[in-house]
């Protein structure tokens, strides 16, 4: 059976059962197990020469979960793996399971993606993010071979592994109150909008008062009951349209301010007061301020579609900014090699030294909580000095070439740009200190394009002039 279309650049993903189901479950845990028990750069737990690996999994709301999580945990114990499962949890509550026990982990979520959907997001112990390149390429060459020739009942040694349960929510909530105070600020009232997704489970738990102590917040829940078919809206707050029911409730009732998050809760975003949606850019500028005011001279990751503030606010602060390529695998690498403090992206993902350099929407919106609470002004003037340039936000288009498009757009560009990069697609920088990068999907046939200039006319001609050349 092929997998490429399942296994994608960064984890696996596909509809149920046509793509993905219990036979390539099991396939991609034995594999999986394959992969950490040869891994010589684990913490000893899953060396070559030592015992079999102990793997963590978890899944979120979706109905498909379950069985997925217990065919793959079969794959992985036949090969000689002990299980822990977590059970329900947000993407980002797996990566503290794998830091908090020291060993990989395997989450079962799709995201932001419909119902049909689901998939596998790996890492190896500490949270250590496994991408096409540092051993999914090889989880799928080894998959497919256990679905092509079957797999053997144990390990070399005949042995098969053993499975337990464990309940980490309480130890989850802990870590990050214990990484950002939020008690003693002054009483805020936040609406937050799950999307039906696991921030109906983990809010509750860490913002709230069902297992650690009442917090100085007035918690007013949307969608929070776990629901797999999102019956509300898309559990995608990327897209503006998912955001309005937020804003209008934040506006409704009188909060200071709204959290949305997207279906696995690794990613959040941020409504004001008055229910203006608050750029990611913004927030990653908040959170590497508070961060750097902690670490001076530390090093911050930002991705190349960020807003050019970001870099200005990092420098400002003393900081040292990194700028790197789009998604979690590149970024959590540059963060472990850099020793960053903090790193955000475009798309409303941070990641945290503190947290084993993964990504967690939860503790962004923590700190976004604590500088709110800290001083008596709105989110709106908080943020307004990082709200310096205009930008178009990502804007898709379908192309039959990918490379032509690209090339077209650098030939209309070249002459008259500043500077030229291709660290991730092409960006083009112009005299006026406008720019725009424009870069390929992984897995569908779209350009992505994003522009940010100093001012919404300058940026609106700009995206019009590029998006005639990508589509022309």
């Amino acid at each position: 059976m092929d997998l490429s279309g399942v296994v994608k650049a960064y984890d696996v993903r596909g509809t149920v059962p046509d793509q993905l189901n219990e036979d390539v479950a099991r396939a991609l845990g034995a594999a999986f197990a394959d992969l950490v028990h040869g891994d010589a750069n684990s913490d000893g737990n899953s060396d070559g020469a030592g015992r079999p690996p102990t793997i963590v999994t978890a899944h979120d709301m979706r109905e498909t979960g379950p069985g997925l999580a217990r065919a793959f945990a079969d794959g992985a114990m036949r090969r000689g793996a002990s299980i822990i499962e977590i059970g329900l949890a947000s993407t980002d509550m797996l990566y503290f399971a794998s830091g908090h026990l020291g060993v990989p982990g395997a989450m079962f979520t799709a995201s932001h993606n419909p119902a049909q959907y689901n998939g596998i997001k790996f890492c190896r112990a500490g949270a250590v993010a496994v991408g096409r390149d540092t051993g999914l390429a090889q989880i799928r060459t080894d998959a497919e071979r256990y679905l092509s020739d079957g797999m053997p009942p144990g390990d070399a040694d005949g042995a098969v592994g053993t499975v337990e349960q464990r309940d980490l929510l309480a130890d989850y909530a802990g870590y990050l109150r214990s990484l950002v105070d939020l008690s003693g600020g002054r009483r805020l009232k936040v609406v937050v909008d799950a999307g039906n997704g696991m921030a109906g489970h983990t809010v509750p738990a860490v913002l709230g008062d069902e297992v650690l102590p009442r917090l100085p917040l007035d918690i007013v829940p949307m969608y929070f009951e776990l629901d797999g078919t999102f019956p509300n809206h898309e559990a995608n707050p990327l897209e503006p349209a998912n955001l309005v029911d937020l804003q209008q409730r934040v506006v409704t009732e009188g909060a200071d301010l709204g959290l949305a998050f997207d279906g696995d809760a690794d990613r959040c975003f941020v409504i004001d007061g008055a229910g203006a949606a608050v750029s990611p850019s913004a927030i990653t500028c908040l959170v590497a301020v508070r961060e750097l005011a902690r670490t001076p001279n530390a090093p911050v990751i930002h991705n190349l579609i960020t807003s050019k503030a970001v870099p200005e606010v990092i420098a400002e602060h003393g900081g040292t900014p990194v700028r790197t390529q789009v998604g979690h695998s590149i970024i959590k690498a540059e963060m472990a090699r850099s020793g960053a403090v903090f790193g955000g992206e475009h798309s409303a993902h941070y990641y945290f030294r503190d947290f084993w350099f993964a990504d967690t929407g939860m503790l962004a919106a923590m700190h976004v909580l604590a500088a709110l609470g800290e001083q008596p002004g709105r989110l709106a003037e908080l943020v307004e000095p990082y709200a310096r340039y205009v930008a178009s936000g990502e804007i898709n288009s379908t192309v039959a070439d990918q490379a032509a498009a690209l090339a077209a757009v650098r030939d209309r560009y070249a002459s008259q740009a500043s500077a030229l990069d291709e660290l991730d697609g092409l960006t083009v920088s112009l005299p006026d200190g406008s720019w725009f990068n424009v870069r390929a999907s992984n897995t569908e046939p779209l350009l992505r394009l994003n522009v940010e200039a100093d001012d919404h006319t300058t940026m609106g001609e700009l995206r019009d002039a590029v998006l005639a050349v990508i589509r022309s």
